[in-house]
């Protein structure tokens, strides 16, 4: 095959892609005290968008130089995985911010351990539901118009793809919500018992909410233009669409370590240690709430 620019980009990606989150993995796994629920479900989200990386890579790989049917659905099979993963991952991780408020007095028990552990089987399980899919028959090898705008995907395999994307961004709009309502409430509340000046108040809540605009503008930005065009367009749309609308996909992964992982302050401590070669996996670490990660 002729070398395709778009996929040579495309492999470009996964390949910091997989770097990044593969650092966020290795930390949170040889760090014994990164067994807390909101570390787990971090964990998880690296661990998808690295699969997702090394999915891109794959892709790339055997496309150019091991050309085959099969490879290909299983490379797919793995993107489908990797991506819903990533983007289930997200949807846990606002949960468990919200419950880390709204339930702040029980947060820290047995059930919110074994709460998180339901959700990553149930997160899990669900997309290698989905990817299975194309393997196990549900793709268009054998009747190109029913292909969607990635083959070999079908068209129905994608608009439920893209209508579970619509579903997990309006469920974490609505917690968010909620969430910089609580985090509004309580600065306030925090601003009248200590006697701080208004202004003091304001700067706080409008941090919070730049901070939750970030999030859900990064998601957005990166998932909507892909989730639209795979309701609209067909195995006859042209392929360019496709590659511009999902790369800015692939840069959610990219973006998902900056905003989750290493702007976590236990985390920067792991990495500054372990850059001045002097880590240790016993090292303390202030608890935290989710809602400050």
């Amino acid at each position: 095959l002729a070398l395709n620019p778009w996929d040579v980009v495309l492999c470009i990606s996964g390949t910091i892609i997989s770097c990044e989150n593969a650092i966020v993995v290795v930390v949170i796994f040889y760090t014994p005290a990164f067994r807390a629920p909101m570390f787990l479900l971090i964990g998880s989200l690296a661990t998808a968008d690295l699969l997702a990386g090394l999915g891109l890579i794959l892709h790339f790989a055997f496309v150019y130089f091991i050309p085959s049917e099969a490879v290909s659905l299983l490379t797919v099979g793995l993107l489908v995985t990797s991506f819903t993963a990533s983007v289930s991952s997200l949807l846990t991780i606002t949960i468990d911010r919200y419950l880390s408020l709204y339930n702040a007095l029980t947060y820290y028990s047995e059930r919110t351990v074994t709460r998180t552990y339901i959700m990553l089987i149930l997160t899990w399980g669900a997309s290698i539901c989905y990817g299975l899919l194309p393997v196990m028959g549900w793709n268009c090898l054998k009747e190109p118009s029913t292909c969607s705008i990635v083959k070999p995907l079908t068209k129905n395999h994608l608009i439920i793809l893209s209508v579970s994307f619509f579903t997990v961004f309006a469920v974490m709009l609505q917690l968010y919500v909620q969430i910089c309502r609580i985090v509004c409430r309580h600065a306030h509340q925090i601003a009248v018992q200590r006697h701080f000046l208004a202004s003091s108040h304001y700067v706080t809540t409008r941090k919070g909410i730049a901070t939750l605009a970030v999030i859900l503008g990064t998601f957005a930005s990166c998932w909507l233009p892909f989730a639209v065009y795979g309701l609209l367009g067909d195995y006859s749309s042209p392929a360019l669409y496709t590659y511009v609308t999902l790369l800015p996909a692939t840069y959610n992964s990219m973006l998902n370590p900056i905003i989750y992982a290493f702007r976590n302050q236990e985390i920067q401590k792991v990495l500054w240690a372990v850059c001045c070669g002097c880590f240790s996996s016993t090292l303390p670490f202030r608890s935290r709430s989710p809602s400050d990660v």
